[in-house]
């Protein structure tokens, strides 16, 4: 398949409880591809994997065979109500009621099949908490992570600027006045986020021990007790900051003995750019320079038979 008209694209409602409702907008050009479950970072939404005009990540596995889902964490993008000042849910909500209400969805629509997990950023992390939780509640074949770290720990005057002053300190400051930080209108991302998100993701970019904050579970300790799916961990060589390469391999380290490749994309390893946080999913040479990359992961690790869509 070579052209965007064959990918079909429909959103799907999931209510998580009586006022939230979460979006998975779902691509395919073959409902019966294997499932692919995309999960963005902080102050995005899942546009990070598509464009309105049918072009990024999402849409091109599609066209690939790939059945594929695209979340929006609660409060992000078409899920709703959107983060404002009476917002109370973080990260804790997003591991432990969001995710599974995500994955339900999709094991609904397409069986008991293997499925392929995608993030970008934070997006890595949710999934690793998710799994040190509840390994046996879904099928995993691979996972492919797009610059994803825990903890920030490289130092640099970019670091600090964006880090230090900017994310921490300012940041405080915002959700203090508005209740939320309004992460749109200071043109800091794409999306907004909670105090409570704000300050749990923050919690852990600072901190040596990845531990939960209302149970005190450790998830370096029960990620390295399990065997998880092999992961294909890239990273742009023109990421200074949010997905250092320091810091990305520090999460593969946090995770124990497992099964996975890191690459640094960029020019130094052969690819067209150094790639940066975000172009990395956006630039339009990614079709072509390492985005085969992922489909190649995905496409050794999969089952040759895909079952046919049961819902």
């Amino acid at each position: 398949m070579d052209s965007k008209e064959n990918i079909k694209s429909e959103s799907i409602f999931i209510p998580v409880n009586d006022t939230d409702t979460l979006h998975l907008k779902r691509f395919y050009s073959d409902s019966n591809g294997q499932p692919i479950f995309m999960v963005h970072g902080s102050i995005e939404n899942g546009k990070i994997f598509y464009s309105s005009s049918g072009k990024g990540l999402a849409p091109y596995l599609a066209l690939q065979g790939f059945d594929v889902f695209v979340a929006d964490l609660r409060g992000r993008g078409e899920s709703t109500p959107p983060i404002g000042k009476g917002s109370t849910h973080g990260l804790a909500e997003i591991i432990k009621e969001d995710l599974p209400a995500f994955i339900k969805k999709i094991q609904e629509i397409k069986g008991d099949v293997p499925q392929h997990w995608i993030s970008h950023s934070w997006g890595g992390v949710h999934f690793l908490c998710y799994l040190a939780r509840n390994m046996d509640a879904v099928n995993l074949a691979s996972m492919v992570f797009y610059a994803s770290k825990r903890k920030i720990s490289i130092i640099s005057f970019r670091r600090f600027y964006m880090i230090d002053f900017f994310w921490n300190f300012m940041s405080k400051i915002y959700t203090s006045i508005y209740g939320y930080l309004p992460a749109t209108g200071i043109k800091m991302g794409s999306d907004n986020e909670t105090i409570k998100s704000h300050r749990q993701t923050n919690d852990w970019v600072y901190s040596e021990d990845w531990i939960d904050w209302e149970d005190g579970f450790d998830y370096s300790t029960a990620l390295k007790q399990l065997n998880l799916p092999p992961i294909l961990s890239l990273t742009g060589e023109g990421d200074d900051v949010l997905g250092h390469p320091t810091d990305v391999k520090f999460l593969l380290k946090e995770i124990g003995d497992q099964e996975y490749t890191f690459r640094i994309i960029g020019k130094s390893t052969g690819y067209k750019h150094n790639y940066d946080h975000i172009n990395i999913l956006t630039h339009p040479d990614c079709t072509e320079d390492h985005f085969p990359e992922a489909v190649e992961w995905m496409m050794k690790h999969s089952e040759v038979e895909v079952k046919a869509e049961v819902g």
